[in-house]
């Protein structure tokens, strides 16, 4: 089986960063369709960001993360990263990293990956 394992997570004011790593163990990551999603209270999961397997990964993201948050993955180390910049409070909330099963697949699910989860960053902002 893949293990997700996030780090990175803490607490930052308004405006600032935080860089969000995930490491993945069974399969390299570059078999796998990778994904960040985040949780808040009450809410939904949703995606944040997205990367496919090409040998030039292409990345896709949320609304609200263009422009401010790249993710990013390390296929020789195993890890999935997440930069995030000019945060909000609206960017609180657990931070989960996702892969799906290996496959032949040539294309990811525009839903992301579900198949694995991390146990979950948390990030709060403060103003």
């Amino acid at each position: 089986q893949i293990q997700l394992v996030e780090s990175g997570g803490g607490s930052v004011q308004a405006g600032g960063s935080l860089t969000l790593s995930c490491a993945a163990s069974g399969y390299s990551t570059d078999s796998l369709c990778l994904g960040w999603f985040r949780q808040s209270p009450g809410k939904q999961r949703e995606i944040v960001a997205l990367i496919d397997k090409a040998n030039v990964p292409v990345a896709s993201y949320a609304d609200f993360a263009k422009g401010r948050f790249i993710i990013a993955k390390n296929n020789f180390k195993r890890t999935l990263s997440l930069q995030m910049n000019n945060l909000t409070p609206e960017d609180t909330g657990m931070y989960f990293c996702a892969s799906d099963h290996p496959s032949s697949r040539s294309t990811c699910p525009k839903s992301g990956p579900s198949d694995y989860w991390g146990q979950g960053t948390q990030v709060t902002v403060s103003s």
